[in-house]
């Protein structure tokens, strides 16, 4: 099988995958208690028990539990994620208005994540017993145990309020005036706080895994006989022994990826980022079923995308992979 039957085989796998979830979400939050024609009567500031029917009726919730399954699953299909009870807007419109937040931050954070995580890591590898070495030990400890909302609290009074560098909410200035290279750099400017935030935690597992990982690989025959060659000790750091090394790393970023992305939404939270995190809470006060319904279903879209990349970034980097999984 080619690399083309790799990746049919992989968007298949990810289609079951993501049917499973719509299924499942469904039933989840269906079996939770409470009643949303409740919620939206006391929108409207009360109604009777004929409001409370007709509510049900117009939103299709008077249905068995089964035929509303199956009437979701075939809008799903056809790209219909329903409309919100309390927006009163397609879901389609409320996510894609919110999706290009969240994915900046996520990828953004990722990005911070690894170049500086990896960074660490390889410095840290090159003297194992020298202060860096542990350094990155003690600040990946704490890094990794850090709740990510105290850590964005630490961040807005260190970097908001002490030293009034960045802004703490929001994506952009209000009444912004200005090109689009000048508001980038807006955008960027309030990006800063929450995408270090979100990245801090897995920035410290990075470095750390990444350090162990260099430390394996150096001692590796082949990186002793590039060094008996003459090679400088930054090619065989670089060249030799990081492409290797950084293979670990790769799959725990495509596994990490969903734990990112639920620590958008806390993060989203405490800097009042307009992205999918915010929606997603605002859609559980208000027992918004169909949206959150749909950010559930766009959030593991996003992880079964970002695993199918990280398969083929892994095939790329290290070409002893075949598509049946052997090596050669």
């Amino acid at each position: 099988m080619g690399a083309s039957g790799y990746i049919l085989r992989r968007l298949g796998y990810g289609v079951i995958l993501l049917l499973g979830v719509v299924v499942l979400n469904f039933l989840l939050i269906h079996a939770a208690p409470g009643d949303p024609a409740e919620v939206i009567a006391g929108e409207m500031g009360g109604a009777t028990q004929e409001m409370m029917d007709k509510i049900r009726a117009d939103y299709g919730l008077d249905k068995p539990l089964i035929v509303q399954l199956g009437l979701y699953l075939g809008g799903v299909v056809t790209g219909d994620l329903g409309e919100s009870y309390f927006f009163n807007q397609p879901v389609i419109e409320l996510i894609g208005a919110r999706i290009v937040p969240t994915i900046l931050l996520v990828v953004a954070a990722q990005m911070i994540a690894i170049t500086l995580g990896v960074g660490m890591g390889v410095l840290a590898a090159r003297r194992p017993q020298g202060a860096w070495s542990a350094f990155v030990s003690v600040f990946s400890t704490i890094g990794y145990a850090a709740p990510v909302f105290w850590t964005g609290l630490m961040l807005i009074i260190l970097f908001a309020s002490m030293l009034p560098l960045f802004p703490v909410e929001g994506m952009e200035s209000a009444r912004f005036s200005g090109g689009p290279i000048l508001y980038a750099l807006d955008v960027l400017h309030h990006l800063f706080l929450p995408a270090l935030t979100l990245g801090i935690i897995f920035l410290a597992q990075y470095a750390r895994l990444s350090r162990a990982s260099m430390i394996d690989v150096l001692g590796a025959d082949y990186v002793r006989t590039a060094r008996a060659k003459g090679l400088s000790e930054r090619k065989v750091t670089f060249k030799h022994a990081l492409r290797n090394a950084v293979l670990p790393i790769m799959t725990v970023a495509g596994i990490q990826f969903g734990n990112l992305i639920s620590g958008a939404l806390l993060v989203e939270t405490v800097f009042n980022w307009p992205g999918m995190g915010r929606l997603a809470f605002d859609s559980v006060l208000r027992r918004d079923y169909p949206t959150l319904l749909g950010v559930l279903f766009f959030a593991a879209l996003m992880v079964v995308v970002a695993n199918l990349l990280t398969d083929l970034g892994y095939r790329l980097a290290d070409p002893r992979i075949r598509t049946g999984g052997s090596r050669k």
